[in-house]
């Protein structure tokens, strides 16, 4: 056995998550796409059976009150708010991410108000995010500005009415400082708004700690909701009475049995929705969320790092000299929980490593990225992974 063998060994018997690896359905593969689509935890199945056969079966439209249908999106919403340092109250839970993006950047930018006419957009961002922020721009009659987040600080002006920036770069795996950045744009007096999908339920995120305005993110990443889960928009409480949404829908009415012809918003994060909520997947959701019953997220950070530490050492050892190149920054506060290795055949490399039982993913045009979840990823998993890689290159 190797001395990273050895070390791996070692480093799983002082996991103190490593019992929560019995709460997911696993097999012999090493999965580290957790960052695309987290895995599934094992009391989903059960709870999604009884929401079809009972609560939809047998009480069929009085699960809306009997089986709190209509209260889910707030109810799970109040379960996501400890995971991204929220207050309950904040959150809410329906609809897609990138629908979420656009009612918080729409509605950052009315929050502004007029005499503000440009924004500021991550110019790293998730391809979706950048397509939103153009839209929002045109339909505000607003500028849109691309800018890397480094450079937000020096691009605020009394111009800007809102900032859209990406907690963790999707390709890279790069932290973004969303303390400072933040207090740089309320120090502007524009509105911030964060996409925290490869984020939530990976790292502290300190929203209300930091004055986060608003935010979004997905929940079928580290938050194991399954493949399409419901997202969830964030409104800090101060704004919430000036959130003016986009898409008003009957959800958020304040009388939504009213059936009233005028739009009036409910209060508090209620005016987030939209319309009738994905409850199958909404509940399979909430049930997922078991998974953190006791878990802190503080805990999930120092494992992370030391999964993401102990991997680059591991490919150092492993894959011979100049066969990839780290994306990932070595600072970890600069780190999310991936590691990004550029790699000239990384296309055909990911193909190989899958068939030997690694999942990763590939990013073109020449993008490994591995992606650690702490809940179920151990240290034997990534001294496989990378001598794996190793054979592979070698």
């Amino acid at each position: 056995m190797s001395d990273l063998a050895l070390k791996a060994r070692e480093l799983d018997s002082g996991d103190r998550l490593a019992d929560k690896r019995a709460e997911f359905v696993l097999d012999e593969a090493v999965y580290l796409d957790g960052n695309s689509l987290g895995a599934l935890p094992a009391a989903v199945p059960g709870r999604v059976a009884d929401v079809v056969r009972r609560q939809w079966g047998e009480l069929r439209i009085r699960s809306w009150d009997e089986s709190g249908w209509w209260t889910a999106p707030e109810r799970i919403g109040d379960r996501i708010a400890p995971l991204v340092g929220a207050a309950a109250g904040q959150v809410v839970v329906g609809d897609s991410t990138s629908v979420n993006v656009f009612k918080a950047l729409v509605g950052a930018v009315r929050i502004a108000g007029e005499g503000r006419d440009e924004i500021l957009v991550d110019a790293t961002t998730f391809p979706t995010d950048g397509y939103l922020a153009e839209s929002a721009a045109r339909m505000t009659g607003r500028t849109l500005r691309p800018v890397l987040p480094a450079q937000v600080p020096d691009a605020l002006s009394d111009r800007t009415a809102a900032v859209l920036l990406n907690h963790v770069d999707y390709r890279t795996g790069r932290l973004h400082d969303l303390p400072s950045l933040t207090a740089a744009v309320r120090a502007a007096g524009a509105v911030s708004v964060w996409d925290l999908c490869h984020s939530a339920g990976a790292l502290p995120v300190g929203l209300d700690a930091h004055g986060v305005d608003l935010a979004v993110g997905c929940t079928y990443k580290y938050l194991n909701g399954g493949p399409g889960s419901p997202a969830y928009l964030y409104v800090r409480a101060g704004l919430q009475d000036r959130f003016d949404s986009p898409l008003p829908g009957w959800n958020s009415h304040a009388e939504p049995f009213g059936m009233r012809g005028d739009y009036a918003p409910a209060d508090g994060a209620v005016r987030g929705r939209v319309g009738t909520p994905d409850i199958l997947s909404m509940l399979a959701l909430e049930a997922a969320l078991d998974v953190w019953e006791g878990v802190s997220i503080d805990a999930v950070r120092a494992k992370s790092l030391s999964l993401t530490d102990f991997f680059l050492e591991c490919v150092a050892e492993y894959v011979p000299e100049g066969r990839v190149e780290s994306l990932t920054p070595v600072r970890h506060e600069q780190r999310g929980s991936q590691v990004a290795l550029r790699c000239p055949d990384a296309g055909d490399v990911m193909r190989q490593l899958v068939e030997r039982g690694v999942v990763g993913d590939f990013r073109r045009p020449d993008v490994l990225r591995f992606g650690f979840t702490p809940l179920y990823v151990g240290f034997a998993d990534v001294e496989r992974a990378a001598r794996v890689l190793g054979e592979i290159l070698g």
